[in-house]
């Protein structure tokens, strides 16, 4: 298990429910960049996932545009909760 940045943790903390980018940023208060960048890293860690912005609560994950990150709504997973919860024992 990786260890999460402060930044990553914050992220992970408000992804219960699905967030849209914007909220996500307005929330942690990060820079651009910084977010898609622990964005990223968070998904390829398969500790979030990008879900349909108009049906979030459905099990599929999303089409996922790197150039436009602010278009994309996410959600944590399964492995994301765990991760938390481990880290917080």
């Amino acid at each position: 298990m990786r260890k999460l940045t402060p930044s990553e943790y914050k992220i992970l903390d408000r992804l219960i429910f699905p967030e849209p980018f914007e909220v996500l940023q307005e929330e942690t208060q990060l820079q651009y960049g910084e977010l898609r960048d622990d964005l990223i890293n968070l998904m390829n860690s398969r500790l979030i996932q990008v879900v349909n912005p108009d049906q979030p609560q459905q099990n599929e994950t999303y089409y996922f545009d790197s150039d436009n990150v602010q278009d994309s709504t996410f959600r944590i997973t399964n492995a994301g909760i765990n991760h938390i919860k481990k880290t917080q024992k």
